[in-house]
């Protein structure tokens, strides 16, 4: 059992040697190393042979081998004291051996690092050699780089430039397209901008003119106790026409056709108050007629209806299906809602109203339209010397001329505001001879036949 162990150990040694030391060669440079396997084999026999020293050799079993192997174990006892120093002899030799072995693998050990630091020197001296081919290839390529670099940046700063060069022609090209442009939208939209400014300041005026109208009706109130127009203080008749009761009947569309001119001539000059009733939705004209004012409604879109005192004008207006009815208009628009309506047209009408009951008919406007509404007004123009020579007393039922300073004052007293004055049929159209005459004294007194006043209600 114990050389079976021995043997094991010195197998595990061998192993480990072998493990450590598998060299045969001193690192990269051909150097024979010697060979210790062989004397590692001949140490591990020899171990062998002195491990077996003072042990009996196994023999078959039975009576005999026993009194055998006692008599093997009686004599090696009594040797023991004979073969002691050889064997520790035997021992010394081993280690002996075992010390030359280890002197050889640091022999072997200090080869192989011999053998790699002569490979280290040759490299090294390979380098040595090489290094001053190697730098002098180096400053060539180094060289032509450099000189591809600089000849990079220069192309880039060429191209730069050229970039630089058409941006800035095509920055000042862009600036003048731009202006141009500018310019051009200025010039389309400058009207429209103009439109809308004088559209502003046009409300702030009829703000300032509402708060001034309410303040005057608060003093003139406190001062009273009474409206300014008070139906009380009204003697005048019923009827619009009451002045004129002995007029004989009238064929008024003949009369109109005649006098007042083709229903197509109407009707252009009556485009200058479609802006004014745009959009409305509930217009009254007052004295409708011919019903002109109220197709270029519909026409627009515009919800419109009308009232006349002649049956045969209700009549053509229906007839051409219009709304339209016979009635005064005073019992009319007393008999209306407050604030029913946004737009009232009355044209070639208050020239026929007795003068005492004009400021009533324009407060029963007032009353009857909402805040914003608007009211339009065209007569006869009594600045305009022409029309008492021409057209004026052609109708028998007109009753008194209205300056236009007189109505904006009904107008304004009725609580209406932003007031507009439009002159109308300039009398030089239907009366050359008055190209003679200079032209201030012809605008003063003989200018427009016909004007209108537009405002609306605060």
């Amino acid at each position: 059992m114990e050389s079976a162990e021995l043997l094991a150990i010195l197998e595990a040694v061998r192993e480990r040697v072998r493990a450590r030391n598998p060299e045969t060669s001193a690192g990269g440079v051909n150097i024979a190393l010697p060979d210790l396997m062989p004397l590692l084999h001949a140490r591990d026999s020899a171990m062998g042979k002195v491990a077996a020293i003072g042990t009996v050799n196994p023999r078959p079993g039975g009576p005999v081998n026993t009194i055998v192997q006692a008599w093997k174990r009686l004599v090696s006892r009594v040797l023991d004291w004979h073969v002691r120093e050889q064997v520790e002899f035997n021992r010394k030799v081993m280690a002996c051996i075992d010390g030359a072995l280890e002197a050889l693998h640091q022999s072997n050990r200090a080869l192989t690092e011999l053998g790699s630091r002569i490979a280290e020197a040759d490299e090294l001296k390979d380098i040595r050699s090489h290094w001053a081919e190697w730098r002098r290839e180096w400053e060539q390529k180094l060289a032509r780089n450099e000189i591809q670099f600089l000849r990079s940046v220069a192309d880039l700063q060429g191209a730069a430039q050229h970039r630089a060069d058409l941006m800035d022609a095509n920055y000042r090209d862009a600036l003048r397209a731009q202006h141009a442009d500018f310019m051009a939208a200025l010039d389309r939209h400058g009207a429209e901008i103009q439109k809308r400014l004088w559209e502003d300041m046009r409300q702030v005026k009829l703000e300032y003119e509402r708060l001034i109208h309410y303040e005057l009706r608060l003093v003139r109130q406190h001062k009273k106790g009474t409206d300014a127009f008070s139906p009380a203080e009204s003697s005048a008749p019923a009827t619009p026409h009451a002045e004129n009761a002995s007029v004989p009947f009238l064929d008024y569309a003949h009369f109109a056709e005649r006098f007042r001119g083709p229903e197509a001539y109407v009707k252009q000059g009556q485009q200058l108050y479609l802006p004014f009733f745009r959009n409305r939705r509930s217009v009254l004209d007052i004295g409708c007629g011919r019903g002109e004012f109220l197709e270029m409604m519909r026409d627009a879109g515009v919800p419109a209806r009308g009232i006349d005192l002649g049956e045969e004008s209700v009549a053509l207006c229906r007839a051409r299906g219009l709304e339209a009815e016979t009635a005064d208009l005073f019992p009319y628009l007393a008999a209306l809602p407050e604030s029913s309506l946004d737009g009232i047209f009355c044209a070639q009408v208050v020239e026929h109203i007795p003068p005492a009951r004009l400021p009533e008919m324009i407060r029963l406007c007032a009353a009857t339209l909402e805040p914003g509404g608007v009211l339009a007004i065209e007569t006869p123009n009594p600045e305009c010397l022409a029309i008492f020579a021409t057209h004026f007393y052609l109708d028998p039922t007109h009753a008194r001329p209205v300056p236009h300073p007189l109505l904006h004052f009904y107008l304004e007293e009725a609580g209406f505001g932003n007031i507009e004055l439009h002159r109308l049929t300039p009398a030089l159209d239907s009366m050359p001879a008055l190209a003679g005459l200079p032209a201030d004294f012809r605008e003063a007194f003989f200018g427009a036949l016909d004007y209108a006043l537009a405002a609306q209600r605060l």
